[in-house]
C-alpha cells in the first residue's frame, strides 16, 4: 500500500514537473517556435494529470483541444504570418523583473497562508453517472442547443482565420 501511494504521488509530481517544465520554456524561449512548443509540454502535463486524477475524458479533451488545435493554430499562424522567429530585443525599465518576482513571491505567500489557515473537508462521493457515453447522450438530447450553438461559433472562428489568413493578392482576384 505505501508503495502504491509513493508511486501516485511520483507520477502526480512528474507531471507536475512536466507543468511547470513547460511553462518556463513558454516563458523564457528566444524563438517563438520553441515558445509553441513550450505550451504543447505544459499541456500535455495538465493531460496527464486529469488521467492521473480518474477523468480520461478530460485528459483526452485537453489534448485534443489545447495540443491539437490550439498549439497547431499557433504553428499555422507563425509559419503562415510574417511574423520574425527571433525574439526582438525588449526595452523597457529595467526594474520590471524586481516588480515580477515580487509579485510572484507575494502571491506564493498568499496562497500559501490560505492553503495552511483553510480547514479542507474530504471530498464527498460521486453520485449519478459520469462516463463518457452519458456526456455524450446529455450534449446530444439535454444541451442540444447549446453544443449546435458551440458548433456555429467554431465555424464562424475557422472562417475568420481563413479571411484573415488570406493575402491581399488572393482577395483581389475572386
Amino acid at each position: 500500500m505505501i508503495v502504491y501511494r509513493f508511486l501516485a504521488e511520483a507520477i502526480f509530481f512528474g507531471f507536475v514537473v512536466l507543468i511547470l517544465f513547460g511553462s518556463l520554456l513558454t516563458v523564457r524561449a528566444r524563438q517563438l517556435m520553441h515558445a509553441v512548443l513550450g505550451l504543447a509540454v505544459a499541456f500535455i502535463g495538465v493531460a496527464g494529470l486529469f488521467f492521473h486524477l480518474g477523468s480520461p475524458f478530460m485528459a483526452m479533451m485537453q489534448i485534443l483541444i489545447y495540443v491539437g488545435a490550439v498549439c497547431v493554430m499557433l504553428v499555422f499562424g507563425i509559419m503562415v504570418g510574417n511574423a520574425p522567429t527571433q525574439s526582438a530585443e525588449v526595452r523597457g525599465r529595467g526594474n520590471n523583473r524586481y516588480l515580477a518576482v515580487g509579485t510572484c513571491g507575494a502571491g506564493f505567500v498568499l496562497l500559501s497562508a490560505t492553503l495552511i489557515r483553510t480547514q479542507w473537508a474530504a471530498a464527498a462521493e460521486r453520485v449519478g453517472d459520469f462516463s463518457v457515453q452519458h456526456l455524450g447522450e446529455s450534449f446530444l438530447h439535454q444541451f442540444v442547443l447549446a453544443f449546435e450553438l458551440i458548433s456555429v461559433v467554431l465555424l464562424i472562428a475557422i472562417l475568420g482565420a481563413i479571411i484573415i489568413a488570406r493575402s491581399p493578392e488572393e482577395s483581389h482576384k475572386s
